[in-house]
């Protein structure tokens, strides 16, 4: 008789991971509990050295994970300081898949308005780069109209795909599940077949999660609460993604909307992030049946 395993296990088999240039030794101290393989995406902020991205590459390839490098446009100053990103990349970590955004600053500090312009730039070409992840929004952006979101997530794709690259699109993390599959099926509906992350808060206290929420604007304190199911009442409570995951998988369950994966922020760190998915794979697995 098959065994047919739960949705939510399913999604744990291939989750990715993010981490910092400083926070790097977080990835070899969880090693042992990280599937080998796995993508873990290095972001790129704006208090941090192309060094320290170099470096978080080279020691997640060493510890056997695959670096995937996150190139914010608007914080490149000029075409060589993107080829020497790039290029310390693929010779310290061999790297060939990348996540393109815009990135925060409001003006840029460079010739790259946004990852369009990136693109044109023959980024992928110069560095042969052939696996390529771009950002969706399903709980929209505090400062892109939701018209101009679906524009330049149309052209990207179409542009990707004609220059012969695989994509990915990994969303910004969020808290509410029934916008997430809505905004999935939109994406489907566009004819975009392209495997979707799904951006997942690791397991954090409830003052730093909502820190990160109204950071990237993703919804007010009492939504966020009354979503995620947890009380205002101890910010220093710990919560984890249990309830949202839960209501995702029943909705994926349901209907067929492609390839669907998981992406952690690890707010509260990537061990406890990583032994929590263990934890949870653990209590969803399939029981052998007779």
């Amino acid at each position: 008789m098959t065994i047919t395993a739960h949705p939510i296990h399913r999604l744990f088999e291939t989750y990715a991971l993010e981490i910092t240039g400083k926070d790097i030794a977080e990835i070899g101290e969880a090693r042992a509990t990280i599937a080998p393989s796995t993508p873990i995406n290095i972001a790129f902020l704006g208090n941090e050295s192309h060094d320290q991205r170099i470096n978080a590459a080279t020691v997640i390839r060493q510890c056997g994970f695959l670096p995937v490098p996150i190139i914010s446009s608007r914080r490149l100053k000029s075409k060589d300081d993107r080829d020497a990103l790039l290029s310390g990349l693929v010779r310290a970590a061999h790297i060939e898949r990348v996540i393109l955004v815009g990135g925060d600053p409001s003006s840029p500090a460079g010739p790259y308005r946004d990852s369009l312009d990136l693109i044109a730039s023959n980024i992928l070409d110069d560095h042969g780069i052939r696996h390529v992840g771009i950002v969706g929004y399903p709980e929209g952006h505090p400062k892109i109209v939701e018209a101009a979101l679906w524009d330049a997530l149309a052209r990207k794709v179409e542009l990707l795909r004609g220059a012969g690259r695989t994509v990915e699109i990994t969303t910004q993390y969020g808290f509410d599940a029934e916008a997430v599959i809505v905004w999935i099926e939109r994406v489907r509906a566009l004819g975009i077949d392209a495997p979707i992350r799904i951006g997942v808060p690791g397991p954090a206290d409830v003052r730093r999660l909502l820190r990160f929420a109204v950071q990237f604007g993703v919804g007010t304190s009492a939504a966020i609460a009354h979503k995620y199911g947890f009380s205002l009442a101890n910010l220093l409570s710990k919560v984890g993604p249990g309830r949202f995951l839960a209501q995702l998988g029943k909705r994926l369950a349901a209907d067929d909307l492609g390839t669907i994966r998981l992406h952690f922020y690890p707010f509260g760190g990537i061990a406890p992030t990583v032994d929590w998915i263990a934890r949870q794979k653990e209590a969803h697995r399939p029981a052998a049946l007779a």
